[in-house]
């Protein structure tokens, strides 16, 4: 029987980036303490309802949203990335790391990855955007972000 390895997330919505992770197997207010420190500090956190958050000391105002998840949904989305690209995190019969340490290091390869083309696909919006005020849905794919 193996052991729950937790993986908790912190993110930026613009540029949309992983500015910080942290992996363990217990989720100990310490563990969240030492990853809220370890990044510049917000104006505004949004946690969802999990109540190791209640203690936690945040440098800007801190929404902790029990109800719904209107205020963490760009986390979620990119939790969706994470198990879609890393095979271990959606098929853990046929992928998994025999050790935290290589899952780490894999995931701070992805992270690194991750947030350049999170800065690349800002920078493209902001070359291209227009005047006007209208909302536009700007398309950047991958092949935008390795031919930059």
């Amino acid at each position: 029987m193996g052991v729950n390895i937790y993986l908790m997330t912190m993110i930026s919505r613009v540029p949309r980036q992983i500015v910080s992770f942290a992996v363990d197997i217990t989720r100990k207010q310490s563990t969240i303490q030492e990853m809220v420190d370890s990044v510049p500090c917000a104006n505004v956190y949004h946690t969802d309802g999990y109540y190791g958050y209640t203690n936690i000391i945040f440098d800007g105002y801190h929404n902790q949203n029990c109800h719904n998840k209107n205020d963490t949904h760009n986390v979620e989305s990119i939790n969706a990335d994470l198990r879609h690209y890393l095979a271990c995190l959606h098929r853990k019969s046929k992928c998994f790391f025999r050790s935290l340490d290589t899952f780490k290091a894999v995931l701070t390869i992805f992270v690194n990855a991750y947030n350049k083309f999170g800065d690349a696909k800002l920078n493209f919006i902001n070359k291209y955007k227009p005047s006007t005020s209208k909302k536009i849905e700007w398309k950047f794919s991958i092949l935008d972000f390795l031919f930059i």
